[in-house]
């Protein structure tokens, strides 16, 4: 994403800033609301169409054409521009590093509707303080650890992914409780599954609509934009209530 680039040079340059979820610009033309649309093509491995044909179902992607390649399928698609949010990185994983993809901006259409962008939910710090080996031993338990051991967090900020979607309030700041059986050396016991390294592209395509990426020269970090838990809870209850 050209975002991206933009992103890291400013982050290079020394500036500090904040990034919402990208949005297309949504236009109203003769009356209708309209969006983007692309035109996407792909270069698939054989096995892996059906797969790819069902992702691009959720995201409203439209074939105009198929044709076999040796091994491989040439596919094109008209696309909302949305649809094309966090697809790149979910299209590498699902064909194992083996897919093709281009896009080119196409034209205005009618709005095509919702697509849910993201089926993952947000394990979101607890507490101030420094992610502990015991706190993240119990936190992995509930999806996968984007941090590791000794990384400075605050309440609010994500620091793993929950494949069963849904947000997790998780306390990786938890230390063990010593006693004379439990010492603080049996930590190295614990043995931590290797966080994931998402790439700034990555970090971009994850953000949800209550999620902010934070950008400064020495890191990079995803947050929720209320850090407080109970206030993020009180303000999700007036919107199913209709009150915002």
């Amino acid at each position: 994403m050209h975002l991206s680039i933009l992103i890291e040079n400013m982050r290079r340059d020394g500036y500090e800033f904040q990034v919402s979820q990208p949005k297309v610009l949504i236009k109203t033309i003769d009356g209708v609301k309209c969006e983007p649309i692309d035109r996407l093509f792909l270069d698939v491995p054989e096995d892996c169409v059906g797969t790819v044909m069902n992702k691009m179902g959720v995201r409203k992607g439209d074939l105009q054409n198929m044709a076999p390649h040796g091994n491989r399928m040439k596919m094109e698609f008209l696309i909302p521009s949305r649809g094309l949010f966090g697809f790149k990185s979910e299209y590498l994983t699902d064909t194992r590093g083996e897919g093709i993809i281009n896009s080119i901006f196409f034209d205005y259409q009618p709005y095509k509707g919702e697509i849910n962008r993201r089926e993952s939910g947000s394990l979101v710090a607890h507490e101030n303080g420094k992610a502990i080996v015991y706190g993240l031993f119990n936190a992995q338990e509930r999806g996968e650890l984007i941090i590791g051991a000794g990384v400075p967090v605050y309440a609010g900020m994500v620091v793993g992914i929950n494949p069963k979607g849904g947000d997790i309030v998780v306390n990786v700041c938890k230390e063990k409780h010593l006693s004379n059986c439990r010492s603080s050396g049996s930590d190295e016991a614990l043995r931590l599954t290797p966080a994931k390294n998402m790439s700034l592209e990555d970090c971009i395509e994850f953000l949800g609509d209550d999620e902010l990426l934070e950008v400064t020269p020495k890191s990079v970090r995803i947050r929720k934009v209320i850090l407080d838990h109970n206030m993020r809870l009180r303000e999700r209850g007036k919107a199913l209530r209709g009150e915002i």
